[in-house]
């Protein structure tokens, strides 16, 4: 078991490699699928200050940014095509009950600031919960894009330039041992999730609200 999540990272490792060589466009395809179907707890965070750091150019930084936000905002506009389609009753696969109702208050109340705050916000933060729900409760979509676009831009604007300032130091960081272990715990965390993830895309509502065979014999 040990053997096969570690060669599944490296695989991973590999995956994050191939979309760090494509530059401008691998940031952007990735944060599409972070903000989409798949789990990467801090990938394109970690690319963007690893592609600023390297570069040590603030036009580059600019579009880092720009593409990063652009990804993020396709995938969320998947995400939500998706779900407004499905409705509140397709929440079930992905928002349990207990959480929904406080989503559903936060919402009604609070929508721009509650999907802003978790867009802005890194992991633990639930990120793909908030817009599932924001999406199916029907939330209007000028509120759910607004907030995406300004919290994703302030977040990875303040990568970008932090990265531009502790350039040297950062790469330094990124290339010890302590930090690759990181990653590759990371990346063990990813793959894990992300099937989980897919799993509850692809499974049918009504597999998910199928009694257990405790239930029936209760």
């Amino acid at each position: 078991m040990a053997f096969s999540i570690l060669v599944l990272a490296v695989s991973a490792h590999s995956f994050f490699r191939f979309f760090s060589r494509l530059g401008v466009v691998g940031l952007f395809l990735l944060s599409a699928l972070d903000s989409s179907f798949l789990v990467l707890p801090f990938g394109n965070d970690l690319m963007l200050i690893a592609l600023v750091s390297r570069s040590r150019s603030i036009l580059m930084a600019i579009a880092f940014v720009l593409a990063s936000v652009a990804g993020s905002l396709l995938g969320v506009f998947v995400i939500d095509a998706l779900m407004r389609k499905t409705g509140e009753k397709g929440l079930q696969r992905f928002v349990g009950e207990r959480k929904l109702e406080q989503l559903k208050s936060k919402l009604k109340t609070k929508g721009w600031v509650t999907v802003f705050l978790a867009t802005l916000l890194p992991p633990p933060f639930p990120f793909t919960p908030v817009l599932v729900s924001a999406s199916a409760l029907q939330t209007p979509r000028r509120t759910l894009f607004t907030a995406v676009l300004t919290g994703r831009l302030i977040r990875f604007s303040g990568e970008a330039v932090l990265a531009l300032f502790f350039g040297r130091q950062v790469i330094k960081v990124m290339n010890s041992p302590a930090v690759e272990y990181f990653v590759y715990g990371l990346i063990a965390i990813a793959i894990v999730l992300s099937v989980i993830s897919v799993r509850k895309w692809v499974q049918k509502p009504h597999e998910q609200q199928r009694p257990s065979l405790q239930d029936q014999r209760s």
